[in-house]
């Protein structure tokens, strides 16, 4: 089945259309900025825009960086604060005349990796991170997605983590690979000790660099590099979107449909 995946980001808002069956992109991707600001009217305008350039008419899923439940946002990270409250499912259908998936942008990155990445056939507890304007996070036990966490924010010397050790903390303040990556390695640390996962999974678009970075994080779980990269939440969008299609779910889809079912054979 074919979907078009939107994934929504702080800085950019791109799609494609995906067969949600085998993760495969069977477009090009298409990208345009995030606007300024990121007001609910403004960013639905965008995802539009994506939907016209397709000339799509068919499900989008649309990953969204915030606590989702039944289509709407419940917190609002590296987006307007008007967000919160907001129906994003209602929104986005209303924009774009097509039925819509809203998920967690972390969530949706983790399904992706879980199912045709570098989680594939693995077990235990399971973190992915994708590291850019912020700090997403995605957590699995034995294939299945606890959904919404928020580990991002959870507290570092006082502060926010992604305020510290996000890609755009490095890029903000002109950090060092060495610098930031003991960042890195305090945050990663402090996972460890509360959820003692057994793989950590890290994504975003720094992630092709990891060469400079891993080397500094020293954990006792292994490390991997996410295998989907930028596309990953394109694909776990159209992935959660082809769920609810497939068992006639009208707000929250179960996701050992996707996970329990495909990431275990």
């Amino acid at each position: 089945m074919h979907v078009l995946g939107i994934d929504i980001g702080g800085s950019g808002i791109k799609g494609a259309i995906v067969d949600a069956e085998t993760g495969e992109m069977i477009t090009e991707r298409f990208r345009l900025e995030t606007p300024e600001g990121a007001k609910p009217a403004d960013v639905a305008e965008v995802v539009g825009e994506v939907v016209r350039h397709f000339e799509w008419k068919g499900p989008v899923g649309c990953t969204f960086p915030a606590i989702i439940r039944n289509g709407v946002a419940h917190s609002a990270a590296n987006v307007d604060d008007s967000w919160i409250g907001t129906d994003a499912k209602a929104l986005f259908e209303e924009t774009t005349g097509c039925p819509v998936t809203v998920i967690n942008d972390a969530d949706a990155a983790g399904i992706a990796e879980m199912v045709f990445g570098a989680g594939r056939d693995q077990n235990g507890v399971i973190i992915m991170l994708t590291l850019g304007t912020g700090i997403g996070t995605a957590v699995f036990v034995d294939g299945h997605l606890l959904p919404n966490t928020e580990l991002g924010h959870i507290e570092m010397n006082g502060g926010d983590a992604e305020q510290q050790a996000a890609e755009s903390a490095r890029q903000r303040e002109d950090l060092g690979w060495k610098k930031w990556g003991k960042r890195l390695n305090q945050y990663f640390q402090k996972l460890e000790f509360l959820l003692s996962p057994d793989l950590f999974i890290v994504g975003g678009g720094i992630s092709k660099k990891s060469e400079k970075f891993f080397k500094h994080i020293q954990t006792r779980a292994p490390l991997a590099v996410a295998q989907m990269r930028n596309e990953a939440g394109i694909i776990g969008g159209a992935m959660a979107a082809h769920a609810i299609f497939q068992n006639g779910d009208d707000g929250e889809f179960d996701h050992r449909v996707i996970l329990g079912e495909q990431a275990n054979g």
